[in-house]
């Protein structure tokens, strides 16, 4: 009896870890690849997507793209608004023309774009991670607020109406989904070029609006791709419009596309539909435009129904191959894992979106271990956490960590006080042009020596190295006495240590560099930052930002510090206050800057 608990106790933690290992996302790239190949078929469009390419051949033509003026732009849009009779329902341009230039040129181009509503212009944004604060007057780590956004000229943009470009890819890599829109910084709700087209394609032909796509909370939804790259490409250049080689009536009533179509202009993607070959932006907008138009939307399944349903089908297939007859436990892998892909199949055409490749891994991982006796994978994947943990986190604070608990290390990040310093080796880049490559590696990897010592003989957590620079941090993620001393010490002794190197360095090489180093101390995010599947424990926020800025600016072997600094550490150190003399980027006027001279105690 007693035997028979352990055997249903193994059965559900080895079904648990199975789910646990699909939950985490370890299937995630080969589950993405395998969908991406079964699920995304090329199909027959409505022939009403025409893309006009700024192309090799425009290029060859034209002058370099760079130094193109947007009287070409505003040529190709006379040529197809010609008349109100055989104009196209909607025009999409996918380039973002921030910024005023030559005053009659952008002019043209606004009045062109607007001559008869039917134009779209791109916006974009830079997404990040930023402080938000909640509803709750809480402050929350965002991995999704706008850190930049950039829109057209003020006139191109009073002219036409605007639709975002972003193209974001999956974390690995792969173009799968469209951002349906987002709120700008000032309150605007800002679709994509692409819903703005079909929408504006609809109303021009007195259509019922768009239907939305289910979406995420991001706004994100999943894209049937209709067409491969090079699909939806009718070889025609802007060079055709402005020769007026193409009758403006080819292009009445349908949606156009104006974007680079040239691999030099670095507007490609890798997308769902086709991994080998690159698929150009303006190819991605023409598949979600026609998704939008024919409305036959994919939702995908939420992961807890589908990890669910694994682990009670992972439980069957324990059930089944546990101690059964070789034939039997294939016959019931083979039901399993085959009829799992063809119900995704199935219920993929039918509009819905699964894991293809969570079942079949996960029984025949079980069908496997149960013929060869392996129940290894628990102590398996408890090897695979510990390895992660140890990845992300510094290891000269493991054991105090594991000491203190989880507590001592809380997921998503806290805010606290600590002291930043940045290092940067001066000097080196030119240095390196002139050494060989073994000896520049040489002379760095005993330059970074020298920073990694400082740092944590002063008890400090080298966060990162970065290229000829470094990151570190005090008093996170475990508090720490006199930390921002540490701090300074760890500098003075860069700056004291770099003296000797130099010399030897000099005598080996015949050449040397020096340090310049920035030392803040403030409140800052201190935790595990980045995703579920890549995480790295570092800082974040504006005392950071800080005291890099101050590094940047520091001269060699010098050490500039903030007023907060000196103050914390008033009577211990001497200093020479430089005013606000130097400007430090995202700081206004009053920022005070000083130079760490000696430590006297």
């Amino acid at each position: 009896m007693k035997k028979k608990y352990k055997t249903i106790i193994a059965a559900f933690l080895s079904a648990g870890i199975l789910t646990l290992l699909a939950g985490i996302g370890l299937l995630d790239t080969a589950d993405s690849t395998v969908s991406d190949a079964l699920y995304q078929t090329r199909s027959a469009s409505d022939g009403d997507i025409v893309l006009v390419g700024i192309d090799d051949r425009a290029i060859d033509e034209l002058g370099p793209y760079g130094q193109w003026t947007r009287d070409i732009i505003a040529m190709t849009l006379d040529a197809l608004n010609e008349s109100e009779d055989c104009r196209p329902a909607a025009i999409g341009i996918d380039v973002l023309y921030t910024g005023e230039s030559i005053p009659e040129l952008d002019e043209w181009l606004a009045e062109s774009a607007g001559r008869y509503g039917n134009v779209v212009t791109a916006c974009a944004s830079q997404f990040g991670t930023a402080m938000a604060e909640g509803p709750d007057g809480n402050y929350y780590l965002d991995d999704f607020s706008i850190l930049v956004f950039e829109e057209a000229y003020e006139a191109l943009r009073a002219a036409t109406t605007q639709g975002h470009i972003n193209a974001m890819l999956d974390q690995d890599g792969i173009l799968r989904h469209h951002l349906l829109r987002y709120t700008a910084p000032d309150g605007r709700e800002i679709p994509s070029m692409a819903l703005a087209l079909a929408e504006m394609y609809r109303a021009y032909w007195d259509m019922d609006p768009i239907d939305l796509p289910p979406a995420d909370s991001h706004n994100f939804w999943y894209v049937p791709f209709c067409g491969a790259p090079g699909d939806f490409d009718e070889s025609i250049s802007v060079v055709d419009l402005i020769n007026g080689d193409i009758p403006a009536d080819y292009f009445a009533g349908k949606v156009v596309f104006i974007g680079p179509y040239a691999t030099g202009l670095q507007d490609n993607y890798v997308t769902s539909i086709d991994h080998a070959q690159q698929m150009y932006g303006v190819e991605y907008q023409a598949n979600a435009v026609q998704a939008l138009l024919w409305g036959e939307y994919k939702r995908e399944v939420s992961d807890g129904w589908q990890l669910a349903v694994l682990f009670g089908l992972l439980l069957l297939g324990i059930w089944g191959f546990w101690r059964r007859k070789v034939a039997a436990a294939t016959a019931l892998w083979a039901v399993l894992g085959g009829g799992w892909a063809a119900l995704c199949l199935g219920l993929y055409r039918a509009g819905w979106v699964l894991h293809i490749l969570w079942v079949p891994a996960g029984v025949t991982i079980l069908y496997a271990s149960c013929l060869a006796l392996n129940y290894i994978q628990a102590a398996a994947e408890r090897r695979q956490v510990t390895s992660t943990f140890k990845r992300y986190v510094a290891p000269e604070i493991v054991n105090e960590l594991l000491k203190e608990g989880t507590e001592a290390l809380e997921l998503g990040g806290k805010l606290t006080t600590i002291a930043v310093l940045f290092v940067d080796v001066r000097g080196f880049t030119t240095m390196s042009e002139m050494l060989e490559p073994p000896q520049v590696v040489a002379i760095l990897n005993r330059y970074l020596t020298l920073i990694a010592d400082c740092i944590l003989r002063n008890g400090g957590t080298l966060d990162k190295f970065v290229g000829d620079a470094a990151m570190a941090f005090w008093g996170a993620p475990l508090p720490q006495e006199d930390y921002i001393m540490r701090a300074c010490q760890a500098a003075a002794d860069m700056v004291s240590g770099s003296e000797s190197l130099s010399k030897e360095l000099m005598e080996q090489f015949g050449r040397t560099v020096s340090f310049g180093i920035g030392v803040h101390v403030g409140e800052a995010v201190v935790g595990n930052i980045g995703s579920p599947q890549r995480m790295d424990y570092t800082a974040i926020g504006d005392t950071v930002n800080t005291s890099a800025r101050l590094e940047a600016n520091a001269p060699a072997s010098t050490i500039y510090i903030s007023r907060a600094v000196a103050d914390a550490l008033e009577g211990r150190i001497r200093t020479t206050s430089l005013g606000d003399t130097i400007k430090l980027k995202g700081k206004k006027d009053g920022f005070e800057i000083l130079t760490l001279d000696e430590i006297i105690g």
